[in-house]
């Protein structure tokens, strides 16, 4: 006798008949589970039939919902983000980069989107949007602008240097990365501001724990954070303050050749600055004179150092 519905099927798949009749209890665990499986309750085999999905009488109908132009989309993106309404904005731009992938139109949308969730004050999508710019288009017009966009968003999120300088140190390093590749756009000049900056924020975080160290008598400690503002950053405002503390701190160890180095590089380089007045006594109160050791790590950081000075 022939089979009929889901069983006449799965019979044809696996070439064996399906023995309903002698299933034993684990044989109905398995229709059940089958049966289950497929949504279908233990019913007449008519009853199955009718929810074949290759019955030809069943008519189906699929909505397709036909493109918007490009360039409609992009103007429509445009028109929204002029107006201040940068979700609906961004969906158009999204909208484009998915329906014409790779083209010139998915080109624009992707920067419009970048500097749409740049205006959102969305700072994690705006890196990310910039980020897969460059990655597809690192040769194009837009590319730096792409860069400074991905640049500004961490500069942005700089906070006081009380606080953990990740930031800081992101916005450096794409500031650093935009006037390396880019070295002639428009956008060069304001990056370099923004590095000086983000050198001083940093070197300004560095001087604030090494202070803390230093009160708290761990001069180690102390002279590693001191060490970083003098090997890093140099052109930053705090490299004075910095070779003052790492004579106090080097002078408190009983380090006395550091000591009296960091006096000299100070007073050589800046001679009129009130921290090296500061040093110069610290060492004079000790019986010491500025002098500079050579083989010092702290001399080889200013290339160029003529020799000890004095006051």
């Amino acid at each position: 006798m022939p089979r009929c519905g889901l069983f006449g099927f799965l019979e044809e798949r696996i070439g064996m008949p399906f023995a309903r009749a002698s299933l034993g209890a684990k044989g109905a665990a398995m229709r059940l589970l089958v049966v289950a499986a497929c949504g279908l309750t233990l019913t007449a085999c008519d009853t199955l039939s009718s929810l074949n999905p290759f019955d030809k009488t069943e008519k189906y109908k699929m909505e397709v919902v036909p493109d918007v132009p490009s360039e409609q989309l992009y103007n429509e993106g445009l028109s929204r983000l002029q107006k201040g309404d940068y979700d609906a904005a961004a969906k158009r731009f999204q909208q484009l980069d998915k329906q014409s992938p790779y083209s010139e139109w998915s080109q624009k949308a992707m920067i419009m989107e970048t500097y749409t969730r740049y205006q959102q004050r969305e700072w994690a999508d705006t890196i990310t949007s910039a980020r897969r710019y460059l990655q597809l288009h690192p040769a194009s017009k837009d590319a730096a602008y792409a860069q400074y966009l991905m640049a500004m968003a961490n500069f942005n999120q700089i906070p006081d240097i009380t606080r953990d300088q990740d930031s800081a140190e992101k916005a450096l390093a794409s500031m650093q990365e935009l006037v390396n590749r880019y070295p002639k756009s428009e956008y060069v000049a304001d990056a370099k501001k923004k590095i000086q900056f983000a050198q001083d924020q940093l070197a300004g975080h560095e001087m604030e724990v090494g202070r803390y160290y230093l009160n708290k008598r761990n001069y180690i400690g102390a002279i590693n954070r001191f060490r970083d503002v003098v090997s890093k950053y140099q052109q930053t405002r705090h490299v004075e303050e910095a070779l003052q503390r790492l004579t106090e701190a080097y002078l408190a160890l009983g380090i006395v050749n550091e000591a009296q180095t960091a006096a000299a590089v100070l007073g050589h380089n800046f001679p009129d600055s009130p921290w090296y007045k500061d040093a110069y006594n610290l060492l004079r109160t000790n019986g010491l004179e500025p002098r500079e050791d050579k083989g010092s790590w702290i001399s080889r950081s200013f290339k160029g150092f003529l020799g000890s000075v004095g006051l």
